[in-house]
Order: C-alpha cells, then sequence, then structure tokens
C-alpha cells in the first residue's frame, strides 16, 4: 500500500518476483488510517498483519509461529509479542514484555490489563481479518489510539495469544508518528486516550461485559483527574479544570446513573492525588464529594477515613500500597 509517497517505492515493488505481492498507490495520499482500512478491506487472506514500511521482521520463523497458534486455537482473534527498539539500525531496548512464557487469555481478562496502558506494540499484532469484519476497522477519528481501540475492542470477543520471544523490529526517529503526536501534538494523544475508554464502554455494555464497563468507569475518571490540573512538564495531557472534567464527564455519560458513578471515580482519584501530597484536608472533601455521587463505593469511605487519620492513615496506606507492589512482583 503506496499512499502517495514521493519516493522509488513503486520501482523497489516491482523488483520482487513474488506472483502474491500487490502494489497498490493512493491517489491521493489517504492518511494512515484510511490507508490501513483499505488495505484490510483488499486482502484475501485468513490473517492480517500491519507492517509500516520502516519496522521488520526478526526471524525468518515469524509468521509461522503467529499462524500456527492462531489455527490451533480458534477462539484466538490476534497474537502479538513484544518489540525490539532499532535506532539508526542498531537493535536498543525490548518494548512491551508481557512475562517470560508463551500464554492464550481470556479476552476480556486481558482487556482489563489492556485498558491501563496500550502495552501492544503496533508492528507485532496479528489479528484474523474476521476481527475486522465483524467487530471494527480503524475508527478514522482516532489517529494517535486507534490501533489501542482496536486490541481492545477485539479482545471484548476473542481470545488473545502471546509470543514472549521478541520477533518484531519497532523503529523510532523524528518522522515516526509516534514522535510526531507524543511532541508536537499531544492534544490528539489526550482526545484518543479518552475517546477509547468512552468507545469501549460503550461496546462493553452492549456485550453484556459488566467487570469491563465498571473498569472503564474506573478509568475514565481516573484519566480526568490526571489530566485536570496535573502540572507536570512536557505531559501529554491536555489541562483541564476540575469543572471541565465535570462537564466532559455529563456530556459523555449514558444516563444519570453512568454519570454519578463516574463523577465518583472522578472525585475519589482527586482524593488519592490530594492524600499523597499530604493536604488531608482536601482529599477528604474529595472523598466525601465522590461518596455523594456512589454511597456505595467502599473504597472511597475507607480512603475518607484514613484521611481523617492524616498521618496515621498516611502511614497505614503506604504499608498497604507496599504489600501490594510485592505481591505484584
Amino acid at each position: 500500500m503506496d499512499d502517495c509517497s514521493p519516493d522509488q517505492t513503486k520501482e523497489v515493488a516491482k523488483t520482487f518476483a513474488d506472483p502474491r505481492i500487490q502494489y497498490i498507490r493512493n491517489e491521493p495520499n489517504l492518511g494512515h488510517l484510511r490507508n490501513y482500512n483499505k488495505g484490510i478491506s483488499l486482502a484475501k487472506g485468513k490473517y492480517v498483519w500491519l507492517i509500516s514500511a520502516d519496522d521488520r521482521l526478526r526471524r525468518n520463523y515469524t509468521l509461522e509461529r503467529y499462524v500456527r497458534v492462531l489455527e490451533d486455537n480458534e477462539s484466538v482473534g490476534y497474537a502479538f509479542c513484544p518489540g525490539v527498539g532499532l535506532f539508526e539500525d542498531q537493535e536498543t531496548r525490548i518494548i512491551n514484555t508481557h512475562g517470560p512464557r508463551d500464554w492464550i487469555k481470556n479476552g476480556r481478562a486481558f482487556l482489563a490489563e489492556l485498558l491501563n496502558s496500550n502495552s501492544v506494540v503496533a508492528a507485532s499484532g496479528l489479528a484474523r481479518k474476521a476481527c475486522y469484519e465483524r467487530v471494527s476497522y480503524f475508527p478514522t477519528d482516532m489517529p494517535w489510539g486507534g490501533d489501542w481501540f482496536l486490541w481492545c475492542a477485539f479482545a471484548l470477543h476473542y481470545d488473545v495469544a502471546y509470543l514472549a520471544e521478541p520477533l518484531v523490529n519497532y523503529r523510532t526517529h523524528q518522522l515516526s508518528m509516534t514522535t510526531f503526536y507524543t511532541t508536537k501534538d499531544p492534544g490528539t494523544c489526550t482526545k484518543d486516550d479518552m475517546l477509547l475508554y468512552w468507545r469501549i464502554k460503550r461496546l462493553a455494555d452492549e456485550a453484556g461485559a459488566g467487570a469491563v464497563v465498571q473498569r472503564c468507569r474506573h478509568m475514565i475518571g481516573y484519566r480526568y483527574a490526571h489530566n485536570s490540573l496535573t502540572n507536570v512538564p512536557d505531559s501529554a495531557a491536555s489541562l483541564l479544570t476540575v469543572t471541565e472534567a465535570e462537564s466532559q464527564i455529563k456530556a459523555n455519560a449514558e444516563d444519570a446513573t453512568d454519570e454519578k458513578l463516574i463523577l465518583a471515580r472522578l472525585h475519589a482519584c482527586l482524593g488519592d492525588r490530594e492524600f499523597w501530597k499530604e493536604n488531608f484536608e482536601t482529599a477528604s472533601h474529595s472523598y466525601r464529594l465522590a461518596l455523594h455521587y456512589d454511597p456505595y463505593h467502599s473504597r472511597a469511605w475507607i480512603k475518607l477515613l484514613l484521611s481523617r487519620g492524616r498521618h496515621f492513615g498516611l502511614f497505614f496506606r503506604r504499608i498497604i500500597t507496599g504489600a501490594r507492589n510485592r505481591v505484584s512482583i
């Protein structure tokens, strides 16, 4: 798929004698998401793997390993692996590892993890074409988070396979889209992140995945809390006031109940931020607001009591947090 490139792509493509290779040039330029969707719609195979011009496979057996796990497990919608960074043709570091062993997970269980951040290297994902046809193609209004959205949406309906060996290279350079959006247009990153949570929540609701809906509500509240009055240099967040965050939640919530539950998570997360800064009175106020919107938010009740304990509560929460971290390690 040549998206109207100004170089010698056509001439290079002609040098490959393999009849399976098709060269298609777009006139005019479609942009990366529409180009992906066009290529996927034209693909005749059972599986689709999007490899950008600056990425590559690391092993001759990469494709064989992927296809084998999908052929042997019909419930799996896509497979992925860690990537190895590539800078000026030198391998750098392993990116997005999910452990030292291969695994297959229930898609919705993996989705609960994936909602924390996009931990699937784009170049490492091989999906069934049926995933695109039955679930979704790339959303053209999400230039930064379109691939993350698809990994989440596919996981709602299919299991996911992970190959522990890093089988792809992910090239980093100044002209990559990742570099552009994170350094030149961070507002798009934040917009896409929020769109993802709202859309996955709606899809999960339609699919009857209540646990995923709950997780999305928490992440929406958490992200808005993070983006509200965050004073982090070079942050990708578009800063909002708390009032603006509340307005966006009210505008996007499904109904009054959905609105209250998300507002409760927003204020609980704001309370956490103030608590760890030892602003105990402000933290208590935020936890009370959370309980105003959701009186059954048990964690907010506990955190409210601990905030009233001030430094004793801080000491206690540090012990609990440390214990959790040791268990996760």
